[in-house]
């Protein structure tokens, strides 16, 4: 495909439209070759490879945003599983790992680097459990490290233990974080279908199938979304609305194509694809409830919620899949809902409970995301709301993703506030009711029937 001028002007006037940026330029980068003797010798290599393949990323990403006006979020790099590196090491590889990452990040002047990970729906080799127990540590004591695990997908079943394990790091990571209101879990991801070449954060890692550096972008734009549909008559027909979002969402990829090959071409690395996720921020305007208010439904959370937003997802895919070469990652539209100044201002009026955002999982991006409850919900009831996420997922063969932060101290009407792109949220309720009995059943769900497709 190439780009006509008046194209490019047209597309690059959203710029001016309610938010519309490159969200992230995400580098993923190998570390298979830093395998080493020692944990030091392994930490040592990982910088060096880092520092670099990277060295050049935000300069270039720089140039590129000033040469076309157009804004970019966030630079990044995600790395292939660290728990990978950590086979044959001790117990203390992870953290010098994690350090060595995390300073990369900061020479670098990234924002975050993602792939603190492990793929662990099948069983947790004694690296991976290493890594696990690293957790509450590492993302307490390190900035710009994020983590992700995948406990389930529809071609094995989901694996209970791990999650269970899991959730009991995350109270730990709650609580090792205590006087942020819990933010070291807002840099963790548990997930069923993980993809390999996810751009945004927490949940990137770099697929062991995606060779040794490949650059992604992944590209937002709520605001000009909500701009189109603000601008069409409050009784356009369902698919009318539909149609309008595709035409959006075709131009604003079109811009992410041009700045994914800009970067590609200068830095010099592969080529990777476009996610195409609407990604909010707790700015004004820049909202994915504002859409779905638009559409339609009073507040966000009403009935009518669910099909507002498969709408949504399903235009903006279909729209930006004819924009782009490659389009991949999670592509959809998020509700994280700290990130969200809808979402933030539904769930605190009780129009969004956790029960409602469970169901949205079926239709968008990812799932229950950065969603605040209290400090001290069970062990057990935890592991319960990832493992019911996660299983929408591995049923329904698509990609979901948890980020639960329990903050200590606070309790259902209070506010948790993580600041910058985080946002704030409030504190939301979990059922009275517990899942003991299931949880400490322990084992694996298997495969569902959807999953034997041979």
């Amino acid at each position: 495909m190439t780009f006509q001028l008046s194209e490019i002007l047209e597309s690059l006037s959203f710029v001016s439209l309610d938010h519309f940026d490159i969200r992230t330029v995400t580098l993923g980068v190998s570390l298979r070759e830093c395998q080493g003797v020692s944990d030091g010798d392994v930490a040592a290599r990982v910088y060096e490879r880092l520092t670099k393949v990277g060295g050049n990323l935000v300069p270039t990403v720089n140039k590129i945003s000033e040469r076309y006006n157009i804004p970019v979020a966030n630079r990044r790099i995600a790395v292939s599983p660290v728990s990978m590196l950590c086979e044959g090491h001790g117990p203390h590889a992870p953290m010098k790992i994690a350090r060595a990452i995390d300073r990369a990040a900061k020479a670098l002047g990234v924002d975050y680097v993602g792939g603190f990970s492990a793929l662990i729906e099948r069983g947790i080799t004694r690296a991976e459990n290493a890594l696990i127990d690293s957790l509450p540590e590492v993302l307490s004591r390190t900035e710009r490290l994020c983590s992700s695990f995948n406990v389930a997908t529809t071609r094995s079943g989901l694996n209970l233990d791990a999650i269970h394990l899991l959730a009991g790091k995350i109270l730990q990571t709650a609580e090792a974080t205590r006087d942020l209101d819990a933010i070291g879990c807002s840099k963790i991801v548990v997930f069923a279908n993980a993809v390999e070449d996810n751009p945004f954060m927490a949940g990137a890692f770099h697929g062991v199938s995606l060779g040794d550096e490949v650059v992604h972008v992944g590209i937002s734009g709520p605001g000009v979304i909500r701009q189109v549909l603000e601008n069409s008559p409050q009784d356009l027909p369902l698919d009318e609305v539909a149609e309008r979002i595709k035409k959006a969402s075709f131009k604003m990829t079109r811009v992410g194509e041009l700045f994914l090959r800009e970067c590609s071409r200068a830095l010099g690395y592969t080529k990777g694809i476009i996610d195409i996720s609407l990604a909010p921020t707790p700015e004004p305007g820049d909202s994915v409830a504002n859409i779905l208010e638009e559409i339609g439904v009073e507040k966000t959370g009403a009935p009518g919620t669910t099909t507002a937003l498969a709408l949504l997802s399903d235009a903006v895919k279909k729209g930006g899949t004819m924009a782009a070469s490659r389009v991949g990652g999670l592509s959809g539209a998020f509700i994280p809902v700290s990130e969200d100044e809808g979402m933030i201002r539904a769930a605190s009026e009780g129009a969004l409970t956790l029960e409602k955002l469970e169901s949205l999982t079926c239709v968008c991006s990812v799932g229950l995301d950065m969603i605040a409850v209290p400090g001290d919900i069970p062990h057990t009831s935890l592991t319960g709301l990832i493992a019911d996420a996660c299983t929408l997922g591995m049923v329904n063969n698509k990609t979901t993703g948890v980020r639960i932060i329990p903050v200590p101290g606070k309790s259902p009407g209070d506010i948790a506030v993580f600041g910058g792109l985080f946002g704030e949220a409030p504190i939301l309720p979990v059922s009275k009711y517990g899942c003991e009995r299931l949880v400490n059943r322990g084992g694996f769900i298997p495969t569902p029937m959807q999953g034997f497709r041979n």
